[in-house]
């Protein structure tokens, strides 16, 4: 993991774990029922992927695109398809569906399935349950669960604190003052999310979400102090289960032959499970108000949120200030418009620069550069 300033890869990443179709039947998160019918033997088939399939067309013979890996739902719609074939033909279709070792198939509706589905089932160990709910809310619930289940997972060494509803994730090594930075945060009204170990998932669309270890949960350590318990110390109200992490704060020793940023302007971005993540370096010396700056470092992060960005509209500013003096002194004297034709030019004092004409201008723009220099007022001539 490091920063770079290259546009953000595709916010995904690949399931890093696996889940046994009986471990999603029994889950008390489903929120539906579902009832086993046949291939007890298949309970511990993994399931690798967060989306459910209805395989359709597989019924009729076309295996292509089938994953095994998936949930298979069947509803109303497969179930009719079988009901009117024939007493062989839903043999057939049965036996070549479930001859693809699915992990497991789900039937909706609360409907019992065909002889023939059970029989291919058992025969295959193939986990086949029926749903009491409908198709819709089935697939609903079988991803929210998956979706949890199988969130691609990575630990970070780092310190994960919720100030004003934004995830500040705290990286440095070993001593830096994280769980300082962290204490300080706490004592200010802000909540601990987790210290020293960082459990993150990634959730769709390319989020970020930051956990603390289960045996962490509530705890920091501060050297001299040894292990709190911040939830006891502070109450309930100093802790949060988990926060989507929206800034990295990499603290590093002050340096002084080190270049830090001092605009704001380029964004630098830490990746987490291909994910990027807007990182800030802040250098850490004694003396710095550590608490306050990270106080900022939140407030500024809900500010781009709403579409302010402090350091550009500075530069933009500052380069009005910069460019329209000059603007205003390149374009004094000049005579925008056609040159009269046979009008003598007035008399120029000895020595004076020639004045730009409209020659001069037109050759100009003629060129590569902006024509938007010209001054939209005609001068006095110097005998009106």
């Amino acid at each position: 993991m490091s920063d770079s300033n290259k546009p953000a890869p595709p916010s995904s990443a690949e399931p890093t774990t696996e889940v046994t179709a009986g471990a999603i039947a029994s889950d008390p998160a489903l929120g539906i029922k579902l009832r086993r019918i046949a291939g007890e033997a298949g309970l511990g088939r993994p399931i690798r992927h967060p989306r459910v399939q209805k395989p359709g067309l597989a019924l009729a013979g076309h295996f292509y695109g089938v994953v095994p890996a998936r949930v298979q739902v069947l509803g109303e719609t497969e179930l009719s398809y079988l009901d009117s074939l024939s007493t062989e033909g839903r043999s057939m279709a049965a036996r070549g569906f479930f001859s693809l070792g699915l992990s497991c198939v789900v039937v909706t509706s609360n409907r019992d399935p065909p002889r023939a589905l059970i029989q291919s089932a058992e025969a295959s160990s193939t986990p086949l349950f029926v749903s009491d709910s409908r198709s819709s809310r089935t697939i609903n619930a079988l991803h929210a669960v998956l979706d949890d289940r199988l969130a691609p997972q990575t630990q970070l060494h780092g310190v994960l604190v919720d100030v004003y509803g934004i995830g500040l994730l705290l990286l440095g090594k070993s001593g830096i003052g994280k769980s300082e930075c962290a204490l300080e945060l706490v004592l200010r009204g802000h909540r601990l999310v987790a210290d020293d170990v960082v459990r993150c998932e990634w959730r769709p669309p390319g989020v970020i979400f930051g956990a603390a270890n289960d045996l962490l949960r509530h705890h920091i350590e501060i050297r001299g102090l040894g292990v709190l318990n911040i939830k006891e110390l502070f109450g309930v109200t100093s802790v949060l289960e988990r926060t989507r992490i929206d800034v990295v704060i990499r603290l590093v020793e002050w340096d002084e032959d080190a270049e830090y940023d001092r605009l704001g302007v380029e964004d630098k971005h830490h990746v987490i499970l291909a994910t990027q993540v807007r990182e800030l370096t802040v250098p850490v010396r004694p003396g710095r108000d550590m608490g306050s700056i990270l106080e900022i470092a939140a407030r500024n992060e809900l500010l781009r949120r709403g579409g302010g960005h402090s350091a550009k509209d500075f530069l933009g500013r500052l380069e009005q200030q910069l460019i329209r003096p000059a603007i205003e002194k390149e374009s004094e004297g000049l005579y925008v418009g056609p040159e009269p034709t046979g009008a003598p030019h007035a008399a120029q004092p000895s020595g004076a620069p020639d004045r730009p004409t409209w020659s001069r201008v037109s050759d100009r723009t003629q060129s590569n550069e902006s024509s938007a220099w010209i001054p939209a007022v005609r001068p006095k001539a110097e005998d009106e």
